[in-house]
This record gives C-alpha cells, structure tokens and sequence, in this order.
C-alpha cells in the first residue's frame, strides 16, 4: 500500500502515517512537495491514500486544504490526532567550535504559528519554507549563517541535526488533526465523525436553516468553518464535521434534509472517531517511541 504526504520524510504527515498503520506495516510512503501534488497522485494512482492535515489545536484549520477536498472526488476514512513537538534545530558545529548566534528560523508557516510566542520571545525572524522536515533538510543543503529550523526530531535524526531547544510550541497539547483520503470508505463504527462540505443558499437565514437540522435531531457539531469559492466572489462553502456514521438512521435523516436546506452538498465521508493521545508528554510520540 501506499500512502503520499506532503514534505520530506520525517515531516509531521510522515510521522503521523507511521503511527496510523505502525512502522512495520509494510507501508511504502509517497512524499509531495505540495498539497496539490498529494492530491494528483492519489487521483492518479501514484498512491492509493493521502495523509492530510485539516486541523491545529494552536494554529486552526491549515489553509489550502479545503478547496482541494472540494475539487477531487475522494472519501475520508479515516482520522489520526498526532501530537506534534516542534523542536529548534541547526547543523552541528565542528568539534571544538562555537554554535553561532540563530537570528532567524525556517519552517512550514503552520509551524512558525504556532510557535509565534517563542519566536518573538527570542526575537527570532520566521522564514516560511514548504514543509517542517524540508526545513531541517534544506540547514545540511542550503545552508545561510545564523539559520535554524523548526522540524519533528525524526527529522533532526534524519539529517544529523542538533536540537537546540525541544517542544517549543506556544501552548500544551498540541495536537494536528489529519484526514486519511482516497476512494475508499471505512466501515460503520459505534463511535463515528462525517464531515461534509456544502453551500447554503444567498437568503436571509441560510446558514441557520441548514444547521437547524442538527440541532433538531440533538447531532453534537464538532467543527464548522467557512472558506471563499474561487469561481464566486463574496460566495463561500463551509466545511463541517459532526458526531456519528452516515448510515445511523438519525444522522441520514439530517443530511437529507441538510440537501434539501442547501445549495450543493458533498459527503466527505465517515469515518472512527479518532482517541486523543493517552500522553502528552514532551517528546513522546505514541506509536513512534519519540
């Protein structure tokens, strides 16, 4: 089986696969420079899943995401809570030599969020790079004085990397929320999510019309944001998830009459509810022994 990411290996996606199907499945990772990428080669066959993330406890809902769940026609079936330790990392110096000063920093711009606080604390400049663990590699490959970068400490194994400082996100617990994708769909769980995406009518009362369904039916919303529509200015396209499966008789009659209540309506998918990590200890990634 094969499952594409978007990064290097040792980015957080990365790591997040090995926890999800465990290190010894047998799983052949697919790395992709960009969101689009990943979701080109599922489509295309290069890989028959995707690890996406949709969600930081920190640094909200990742930005891009959404316009391509709209735009392929796949099913999420699954859901993994990764604990995510943003480690300061540099080349090591020579032997006997001193660590230069670190006055600026490279990372995925999620990462550099959520760790804001820490930056200006340090008066740290933030660089955006494309992906956590494509920072630490671009230190060894394209090295600048003074440049740190911010990646998971599999990546600063990777690439030989000293951690200068460890777990140096702005708030505990921090947790990204990653959607499995493909075309297949998971099976029907006593203790299920469905997210949905879906536009609402331009009339007063829109928005409420469609999420009254919920409420009449006591469906617990666990997450509802909203994204512009490239092709409609002004116009935009909500993406929400809720408690239980698609096929529990409760939850059909909602989204029914959800279709009735909106403009257009696609079912992502349903899928187990994921358990939040047991420890969240710094440095310690369940499933990974980090």
């Amino acid at each position: 089986m094969r499952v594409a990411f978007q990064g290097e290996y040792g980015a957080y996606s990365h790591a997040a696969i090995l926890m999800h199907f465990g290190e010894d499945a047998g799983i052949r990772t697919v790395p992709c420079r960009s969101f689009a990428e990943l979701f080109a080669a599922v489509d295309a066959g290069e890989a028959e899943f995707g690890m996406v993330p949709v969600e930081n406890s920190l640094g909200g809902a990742v930005t891009g995401i959404n316009d391509l769940l709209l735009n392929y026609d796949f099913k999420a079936s699954a859901e993994i809570l990764y604990p995510v330790r943003h480690n300061l990392v540099v080349v090591r110096p020579p032997e006997g030599s001193p660590r230069e000063a670190i006055t600026h920093v490279r990372s995925h711009p999620q990462a550099l969020e959520q760790c804001r606080e820490y930056l200006a604390r340090q008066s740290l400049v933030p660089v955006d790079w494309y992906d956590t663990a494509g920072a630490a590699k671009s230190l060894v490959e394209e090295p600048a004085p003074g440049t740190a970068a911010l990646s998971s400490r599999i990546a600063a194994d990777t690439w030989d990397l000293e951690i200068v400082d460890s777990d140096v996100a702005d708030g505990p617990g921090n947790l990204t929320r990653f959607l499995l994708i493909g075309h297949e769909t998971a099976e029907r769980t006593e203790d299920s999510k469905t997210s949905v995406l879906f536009a609402v009518p331009d009339q007063p009362g829109g928005l409420v019309k469609a999420l009254q369904v919920f409420s009449d039916r006591d469906i617990n919303l666990t997450n509802i944001s909203s994204f512009p529509r490239r092709n409609r200015r002004w116009n935009y396209v909500f993406f929400m998830e809720f408690l239980g499966h698609v096929e529990d008789p409760t939850v059909s009659e909602a989204v029914t009459q959800l279709l009735v209540n909106t403009a257009f309506l696609k079912l992502l998918g349903s899928f187990p509810r994921a358990p939040e990590p047991d420890d969240l200890s710094p440095g310690r990634i369940p499933g990974l022994g980090k």
